[in-house]
């Protein structure tokens, strides 16, 4: 498994203590971030993280910024890329299993350390289901090729 992480400087912190846990697991892994405190733009961190998923250099991407709301926005636009805002390790779950999430977004200002680790582990080691979820995400691929 390959992830591309990003985050901007919201996320820097977060960034090296989701690296640590990473190297922990023994995933391999590309830092796409800042790794500054200087006040950067979220967009900068999540295209790059978004399009090596989408073209399948990556497996999957994690993002960070201070809400991870506009991490979430930003990797949502480029064609390809289920990103998933989770704050609890019940949601980083279900969006593997049930949406296929290819690239998880956290902010680094709304979770803890502990938790977001937590949520980091949980969301790597789930799986889709497929089943039932499939037809679902072919509507979400029509949704995406309509526009």
């Amino acid at each position: 498994m390959k992830i591309a992480l990003g985050a901007d400087h919201a996320g820097v912190e977060l960034k090296a203590e989701v690296m640590q846990l990473l190297d922990s697991m023994n995933i391999e892994y590309s830092d796409f971030g800042t790794d500054g405190s200087e006040s950067v733009d979220y967009p900068d961190y999540a295209k790059p993280v978004a399009k090596s998923v989408a073209a399948g250099e990556y497996d999957l991407g994690i993002l960070i910024c201070g809400t991870g709301i506009g991490m979430s926005i930003a990797a949502n636009k480029v064609h390809g890329v289920r990103c998933a805002l989770v704050h609890d390790v019940f949601t980083a779950k279900v969006t593997r299993e049930h949406n296929n999430s290819n690239v998880l977004a956290m902010g680094a200002r709304v979770i803890g350390i502990d938790l977001a680790k937590m949520i980091v582990e949980t969301w790597v080691s789930s799986e889709y289901e497929g089943g039932r979820h499939e037809r679902r995400l072919q509507k979400l691929a029509e949704i995406e090729a309509e526009y």
